[in-house]
């Protein structure tokens, strides 16, 4: 039992990251795939499609940090705690970042249309950014309140 609780500890200091990773390849994907399209269909913008392309990547820097803060020694009293917080923010991180893709993906679809309406566009993947920045906010601050070891 006490090899599986000191695992959940390990799965919680490499989730944030792992996650993260997973949810910014996904949404750079999707993101990166309407640029390309939209490259196709208009003559000029194509830095910004690019650009815009690569916002979902910011989750996996912050599971990164959270992956660093989390990064200490697993007790068991530890254990069930960095499990928590580090899969649920590496989950909301995943999410945030699958669903910035489709936004940005719609902001390059929409943008191609009517360049006028460009930034304005891009809103949406900045209100999904901030539920990011929550749950990352929300794992450092409940982190510095798990046991330290010794």
């Amino acid at each position: 039992m006490n090899e599986f609780v000191m695992a959940l500890g390990w799965a919680g200091i490499y989730g944030p990251m792992a996650l993260g990773a997973i949810g910014s390849v996904i949404g750079c994907s999707l993101a990166g795939q309407a640029a390309i399209g939209a490259m196709m269909e208009t003559e000029s913008g194509h830095g910004r499609y690019v650009g815009i392309s690569a916002m979902p990547s910011s989750q996996v820097i912050y599971g990164i940090v959270v992956m660093f803060t989390l990064n200490r020694e697993v007790t068991a009293q530890a254990a069930a705690g960095m499990f928590g917080i580090g899969i649920f923010c590496g989950l909301a991180l995943m999410f945030s970042a699958i669903y910035q893709g489709r936004s940005c993906a719609s902001a390059i679809n929409a943008a191609k249309a009517k360049p006028e309406i460009f930034g304005l566009s891009l809103a949406p993947a900045a209100i999904v950014e901030g539920f990011a920045v929550f749950a990352f906010v929300f794992a450092l601050v409940l982190s510095a309140d798990l046991p330290v070891a010794g």
